[in-house]
């Protein structure tokens, strides 16, 4: 289960954004895994996907449409990444978007694919197609709760935020969906996210904000150091909000919907960890006095993919020397260890490189018995901050991912 209080929330509809949702049986019978999402005319479509070498068949073929048409459709399945499949992989998910953009009178480059699952598998892009109709006789402005079910894997809970905010004196919508539980290490985990807003947005400006956003927010967290082949994270602006349309970067209005489109973003971001395969603990990894914002990410991720800390966080052990440990390996040229502190929570645990004098084994117990749990580090070398998120590695881990395929 996963960490803390994860619960679906009730969701604002997003005008000119639909979500339908049915049971394919791409993989499993009886569960949803087939999910069709519609944008109206018009809309704004930016995306960033995974850096991973050997990317998805959906992938590669969702940034060649991009860069040919204006989206009007997107289509999830589950149970099968198509990853690992070749040539033959872009043609199944090339057959997916004809199928659905005959059934929508549209072209073939107007729908975005998406995929999540098994890697290695060829697609079965007959139970795809035959449920395309249902799908799409699905679609509904209130269909997120069911599209978010449909898109998860090995996640234990659905994940959803959802925002309306004042930006300038106009009222604008945006509502999000994720699903990602293992294999998380975002490098733009298996993750995908869908974001929708009402607000108009010129395409060149919402694709800037993208990009921003996921350095914000999935960039920021780990379950286990895993970058998937399938990662996607996509914002849809449709316009149907009476908000101006933005195009400037530096105007009032792109910084405080920036603002909440970002809030969401870290909230699906967030709830991914917290449901992390195994997960017991959400941990937050801050990290300050760094001479540089990429310093303090690499000290930050040292800590949060070390198989040491992330066990001993499972056994709630508060052996700080493996956190000590974990900095001084990180890669900071010229550290200077006796100006290096650090904390759980507030209770300090080092002080000019060594115990300080303050902690108590049983204070750190205390600390380590929490479900929610705050490290904080000072390099005292400069004024940089960092802030990243992860979870524990617990032996149901190592179950989930050991019986994945069976």
């Amino acid at each position: 289960m996963a960490v803390g209080d994860v619960h679906f929330p009730e969701m604002h509809p997003v005008a000119g954004f639909s979500l339908g949702t049915t049971q394919a049986g791409v993989r499993y019978s009886d569960r949803r895994d087939l999910v069709v999402m519609e944008c109206a005319e018009g809309s704004s479509v930016a995306a960033v996907f995974t850096r991973n070498a050997f990317c998805a068949a959906p992938v590669t073929l969702c940034k060649e449409h991009l860069s040919q048409a204006s989206p009007r459709y997107l289509v999830t399945n589950t149970g099968n990444a198509n990853a690992g499949t070749g040539r033959q992989g872009v043609a199944d998910a090339k057959a997916v978007c004809d199928a659905l953009a005959e059934l929508v009178s549209l072209e073939s480059n107007q729908i975005l694919p998406f995929s999540t699952g098994v890697i290695g598998e060829s697609l079965p892009v007959e139970p795809i197609v035959q449920g395309l109709p249902d799908a799409v006789a699905a679609l509904s402005e209130m269909g997120w709760e069911d599209a978010a079910h449909g898109i998860m894997t090995t996640d234990t809970v659905a994940k959803g935020a959802t925002f309306q905010r004042e930006v300038n004196g106009h009222t604008v919508t945006i509502s999000g969906i994720a699903k990602g539980s293992g294999m998380i290490h975002p490098d733009m985990a298996t993750m995908l996210a869908y974001v929708a807003t009402d607000a108009a947005i010129d395409e060149p400006l919402l694709q800037r904000m993208v990009a921003h956003l996921v350095e914000r927010s999935f960039n920021r967290v780990s379950v286990d150091g895993d970058t998937s082949t399938n990662d996607a994270y996509l914002v849809v602006a449709t316009g149907k909000s009476d908000l101006p349309r933005i195009s400037d970067w530096e105007s009032e209005s792109a910084t405080q919907l920036l603002a909440a489109l970002e809030a969401v973003s870290l909230e699906l971001a967030q709830k991914m960890v917290r449901d992390g395969e195994g997960a017991s603990k959400f941990v937050t990894l801050a990290v300050e006095g760094a001479e540089s914002e990429q310093e303090a990410l690499d000290v930050a991720f040292t800590v949060a993919h070390s198989p040491l800390v992330k066990t001993a966080l499972f056994a709630a052990d508060p052996n700080w020397g493996r956190i000590l440990a974990a900095v001084g390996r990180a890669g900071v040229t010229d550290l200077r260890v006796e100006g290096v502190s650090i904390w759980l929570d507030q209770l300090p645990i080092v002080a000019q490189g060594a115990r300080a004098m303050e902690y108590r084994e049983a204070l750190g117990q205390a600390v380590m018995d929490q479900e929610e749990i705050t490290i904080r580090i000072d390099l005292g070398r400069g004024t940089a901050c960092e802030t990243v998120w992860t979870s524990d590695l617990s032996y149901d881990y190592i179950k989930i991912n050991a019986e994945y395929r069976s």
